[in-house]
């Protein structure tokens, strides 16, 4: 999956906006102004970080040993930074669906609420 993939994927989620908040090269996805991926535009090798539960971030950078590991300038015990040319889609497409179902479970009843009704 290339990067311009997973952004369209991305954007396609309900309620996901996409804006450059750090600098100019690394574009984050929110949902109801929560993160939940970022995509350094410039990085080669393409790689994204998505958040993840911690016990399943472990399984994964075992799994999936130097493709997933923890998320680089994150949180390591809730984000996993995935390398995408290494990754199969499917993957990639399960973890963004995680990453975002885990900022959705996290926003507030009045958020959820909002979300439901785009």
């Amino acid at each position: 999956m290339n990067v311009e993939e997973l952004r369209n994927f991305c954007v396609s989620k309900k309620g996901v906006t996409e804006e450059f908040p750090f600098d100019e090269h690394t574009l984050v996805f929110k949902v109801m102004g929560k993160m939940f991926a970022l995509l350094p535009l410039e990085r080669v090798p393409s790689q994204c970080n998505l958040k993840c539960d911690p016990e399943r971030a472990v399984e994964l950078r075992e799994e999936y040993d130097g493709d997933i590991t923890p998320g680089y300038h994150m949180s390591k015990k809730h984000w996993n930074t995935l390398f995408l040319e290494n990754l199969p889609p499917n993957i990639i497409i399960e973890l963004v669906n995680h990453s975002y179902e885990l900022v959705v479970s996290g926003l507030t009843k009045k958020l959820r609420a909002e979300l439901s009704m785009l």
